[in-house]
């Protein structure tokens, strides 16, 4: 089985993965923030500069509905030695799916298709693509296999939701059993509400094929999953620790990168609203964190959480 980490805008950073890779690991391949500008600004390209990536497997995102711009940032993503991109046809932000990118060209199959002959055409680098499988109904998914077969599709890493259900109600797996039929000859892997051995054991009842999965909020709240997946699980917690240190080192990543206090705190306080589920009874130690408005008052919210709170059952790794 392989272990993939999905790209959540503005979380799974550079600092972040390099942070995970070196506390916990197992990931096979990352997967960066996409990249939407054609120009690349500093922030997309500190993502994918090989120094920052140093030991990891990466893959940078690409989010766009135009070809000439996604051709634009391949060519310049291959001057760095990567041999594949992938293609965003996942998120379902309303922002992103109102101008027809990300899962919101989806509902515009024939578009999609004319896009997807012309990248595939002309493209330096191998393409991969992350997609739901669909917008409103389950029945769009059939035309878009169709669409989806007719290419030389590095891998399909498959969200089974509607763009309308964001990340809420069940996914569809049935949809993915579909995949696995009607695109024998690419490679495909799982992506969605994966939280623990036994969601992952429900996965394989369904598709017992599944021979690759993408995670991405079951990581951020529980970073020890992907070991817990891997079988390297026993009756000890995650040590504070360990946990401690891992905060550490993305924090003092964002405060040497970032400009002023107010930036770094906004990271960390939006990797929290995931992180605080890897500890038990520590709501009112979040409120204030979240409250904090300087680097001497979340140090000590964080640091009371981190003495008061043990760490939740779910985080049970050997280390």
């Amino acid at each position: 089985m392989k272990f993939y980490l999905a790209p959540m805008e503005g979380i799974t950073t550079f600092i972040y993965r390099n942070a995970y890779n070196h506390y916990f690991g197992g990931i096979d391949k990352y997967f960066t923030p996409f990249i939407a500008s054609r120009k690349m600004n500093r922030r997309e390209l500190n993502e994918i500069l090989p120094e920052h990536n140093q030991g990891l497997c990466v893959v940078p995102q690409i989010l766009t509905n135009r070809a000439d711009e996604f051709l634009q940032i391949t060519r310049k993503i291959a001057q760095y030695g990567y041999d594949t991109v992938n293609l965003n046809l996942g998120c379902p932000s309303g922002t992103v799916t109102a101008r027809k990118r990300g899962a919101g060209f989806l509902g515009v199959p024939d578009a999609l298709d004319r896009f997807l002959y012309e990248i595939y055409a002309q493209s330096p680098l191998r393409i991969s693509i992350k997609t739901r499988i669909g917008i409103a109904s389950v029945e769009e998914w059939e035309a878009l296999l169709t669409v989806y077969r007719k290419y030389p599709i590095a891998e399909l890493i498959i969200h089974p939701r509607l763009q309308k259900e964001f990340y809420q109600f069940t996914p569809h797996k049935e949809a993915f059993l579909a995949a696995s039929a009607a695109l024998s000859d690419i490679p495909l892997c799982y992506n969605g509400d994966i939280t623990s051995p036994q969601s992952l054991s429900a996965v394989l009842d369904t598709v017992p094929q599944t021979d690759c999965v993408m995670i991405g909020r079951g990581v951020l709240r529980n970073p020890a999953l992907v070991l817990q997946l891997r079988g390297h699980g026993n009756s000890n917690p995650c040590s504070t620790e360990t946990l401690k240190a891992f905060h550490d080192e993305i924090f003092d990543g964002y405060a040497a990168q970032m400009s002023g206090e107010t930036p770094t705190l906004f990271k960390m306080k939006d990797l929290w609203t995931y992180l605080i589920e890897s500890f038990t009874d520590a709501g009112k130690y979040l409120k204030k964190i979240r409250k904090a408005s300087n680097y001497s008052e979340y140090k000590i919210a964080v640091n009371n959480l981190f003495r008061d709170c043990p760490p939740a059952d779910y985080t049970v790794i050997s280390i």
